[in-house]
């Protein structure tokens, strides 16, 4: 979705952006019907992230409108509304934390802190331990945010 992101608010390529959005959807609407840590996470960041207004483009909508049609059509494992929320509250500390941080303090750990978004992760990692979804879920959601830096750095390398 970085990638994605990217190209829609750096290089306003809507149709590009959308047809990523289109992957992007699919993989975690996949992903979440398969596994009830990926369906907290795949839930909670969208819902995180509309909450905190980011879903600012119409490649976000439709990714969004993908990922709910998947969920809809094969279904997601049961949740916990208490953990589905522990995520969406971390998701939306992140996403706040992310974009006021730097107006509200010059320290390098904070800034840091927020701008990799480290609330969610620091609460995937104790819902894990918690025993709330497999460690495993909680490695592979690392994996996937080292993926999302790395698809900043080669649109910045490429574009």
């Amino acid at each position: 979705m970085k990638y994605s992101d990217d190209l829609f608010d750096v290089n306003h390529d809507l149709k590009f952006a959308t047809v990523l959005g289109v992957i992007c959807g699919l993989a975690s609407g996949v992903a979440a019907i398969y596994d009830v840590g990926a369906a907290y996470i795949f839930i909670a960041i969208p819902i995180g992230n509309f909450l905190a207004l980011k879903i600012d483009g119409a490649h976000h909508i439709v990714t969004l409108i993908v990922f709910i049609l998947i969920c809809l059509a094969f279904g997601i494992p049961q949740l916990s509304l208490v953990i589905l929320l522990i995520c969406i509250l971390g998701t939306l500390a992140d996403e706040v934390g992310h974009e006021l941080i730097d107006t509200v303090t010059q320290n390098k750990f904070l800034n840091l802190f927020f701008e990799y978004r480290f609330v969610l992760k620091i609460v995937l990692c104790l819902l894990a331990i918690c025993g709330a979804f497999s460690i495993w879920t909680f490695v592979c959601f690392l994996l996937f945010e080292i993926s999302y830096v790395i698809a900043g750095i080669c649109f910045e390398k490429f574009n």
